[in-house]
């Protein structure tokens, strides 16, 4: 199962299984990046979202028209900043915003009940980082990247190049096929690696 990749000046394919790494400023625009990811060849979705509410991303949603009606979402933060609970059948919470074990039975969950062409977006393992730790969070993207893999899916993970140092960065580029580098001017590179497919 092949889905449609079209990011910046790159318009491809990628297969089942393949995860998606976007290297973003800490205050770089990635909604647009992150919602054409979303929107593109797709049956049902399911955004991991760690700096805003689900209402918010909602709202993200809805203002570069992604069609709603496909969307799942994963707030891993209203729990900590006491919100209600009481929620539409598509919001989902864990725990608390470091319940990576949480994170990821969550994305199994919805991989396991959704068919056709799915996919999922982190936003952002930077952020889980912050709550929890660099190490706990790599073994969850592995974890998630496998999950993908299991059911043909694919992935985008957010991870801010100027808040992790070069060794960090390293560590989570290995994980990925493909790389989309978000630099300050919003300029956009694409690397794809998939020769090992």
């Amino acid at each position: 199962m092949d889905y449609t990749l079209a990011v910046g000046d790159v318009d491809t394919t990628v297969p089942g299984g393949t995860g998606v790494l976007l290297l973003h400023p800490s205050i770089g625009e990635t909604d647009r990046v992150d919602t054409d990811f979303l929107k593109a060849d797709t049956d049902n979705f399911l955004v991991v979202s760690t700096r805003t509410t689900a209402r918010e991303v909602e709202q993200k949603l809805e203002h570069y028209e992604v069609d709603e009606s496909r969307a799942e979402i994963l707030d891993t933060i209203s729990v900590e900043r006491g919100y209600s609970r009481r929620r539409p059948d598509h919001f989902h919470y864990v725990s608390a915003p470091d319940d990576l074990d949480g994170v990821v039975a969550q994305v199994e969950a919805f991989l396991a009940s959704h068919a056709g062409k799915r996919r999922v977006s982190v936003d952002s393992l930077t952020e889980l980082a912050y709550y929890a730790d660099v190490d706990g969070v790599y073994d969850a993207t592995v974890e998630m990247l496998d999950l993908l893999d299991e059911h043909e899916a694919v992935g985008l993970f957010h991870l801010s190049h100027e808040v992790h140092d070069e060794a960090t960065l390293d560590r989570f580029r290995s994980l990925f096929d493909v790389v989309i580098d978000l630099d300050q001017d919003g300029e956009i590179t694409v690397t794809v690696d998939l020769d090992d497919e």
